[in-house]
């Protein structure tokens, strides 16, 4: 058999299984924060100010900083969705608190429908909207973790545009 035949249906078939992967993919985001504060009082302010950005006035002059809805709660763990007035597209929003020394927080928006991966900063927009209304970007002993390979758009993002 032909070495070249070999290799070129190697690559095609590995180049085939690449392009499948990809497509398959939901753009995500994920990141982590750390306070000085107690966990219950940062549940307190995400939860809050989903609740305060769920009302679809609010849409009028607030760019993306609306339209958050609160799925769930449970001890450590907050569940939410948020609907890009503009683009429509949905992201399914997950907090998981972990209490120490300091409270840590982790953050992961998935898109329901963006296949794209790099996806414009809105995962990443739709956590930092909610860390910024809530004014935790101001806790004491605030710190954010990411970067462009776990949350695309990270590096880029200018979340006071959208």
């Amino acid at each position: 058999m032909d070495v070249r035949f070999l290799f070129i249906a190697s690559a095609l078939l590995l180049g085939a299984t690449f392009t499948i992967s990809l497509g398959d993919r939901t753009s995500q985001c994920k990141v982590k924060w750390l306070f000085g504060i107690s966990c219950q009082e940062v549940y307190g302010k995400v939860v809050n100010q989903i609740k305060a950005w769920q009302i679809r006035q609010s849409c009028l002059y607030a760019g993306e900083k609306c339209s958050y809805e609160l799925v769930s709660t449970a001890p450590y763990l907050i569940t939410a969705t948020h609907t890009s007035p503009t683009t429509r597209k949905v992201s399914d929003l997950q907090f998981l608190l972990e209490q120490s020394t300091v409270c840590k927080m982790t953050g992961e928006a998935v898109s329901e429908f963006s296949k794209d991966p790099s996806d414009n900063s809105t995962n990443y927009c739709s956590l930092q909207n909610l860390m910024d209304g809530s004014d935790l970007i101001n806790a004491e002993g605030y710190k954010q973790f990411s970067n462009k390979w776990i949350c695309p758009g990270f590096d880029t993002a200018n979340c006071t545009m959208s």
